[in-house]
């Protein structure tokens, strides 16, 4: 395995998976697809510093340049709870998956893995269940003992840092919680 097509939420959720996956041999071609993020600001300010640290280190990225309120809004309605993360879990790792097979990788991953915020149990069944169905392999890695340190070097580093995993419904969570 020398390269594996990563779903790449931001550039600070990057930093350590890829640091990572490159100490264990493999390089991540990077995939920006996140049409759950909103506002289209918070959109912008993730793409654009992606891109930038991309074009820094010569990374491989691939956009699929798609702001999607409406459209994410509508898919999780009635279940802006329950069932939201688990959608958006699930549409972000298929195109992914899709993306991958149809460029030629065997392995497919992302960046969602590096954060003590998401379901890691839920994203590594849904990338088991894309990958069989898509006949490509998940690369599951457990990245959570690296995100502190990424947090710290992706601010050194100037950053822009979100507050929050990028739905508005985990902003509005976050205000509700202070």
């Amino acid at each position: 395995m020398t390269k594996v097509f990563l779903h790449t939420c931001c550039a600070p959720c990057l930093l350590k998976c890829q640091e990572s996956l490159e100490a264990e041999g493999i390089t991540p071609v990077l995939f920006w697809y996140n049409p759950n993020i909103h506002p289209w600001t918070e959109y912008k300010f993730r793409r654009e510093c992606l891109i930038r640290y991309a074009d820094e280190e010569s990374l491989e990225v691939r956009l699929k340049d798609e702001y999607g309120l409406r459209g994410f809004i509508s898919d999780i309605y009635p279940n802006f709870k329950s069932g939201r993360c688990k959608y958006c879990y699930k549409m972000r790792l298929e195109e992914t998956a899709k993306r991958a097979v149809e460029e030629g990788y065997k392995y497919f991953s992302t960046t969602l893995l590096i954060s003590p915020y998401q379901n890691h149990g839920l994203i590594k069944t849904i990338g088991e269940e894309i990958a069989k169905k898509s006949c490509i392999e998940f690369l599951y890695r457990d990245f959570r003992l690296y995100f502190r340190e990424g947090q710290h070097l992706a601010r050194s580093k100037g950053f822009y840092m979100q507050k929050y995993c990028g739905c508005i419904f985990s902003e509005e969570e976050r205000y509700l919680k202070n």
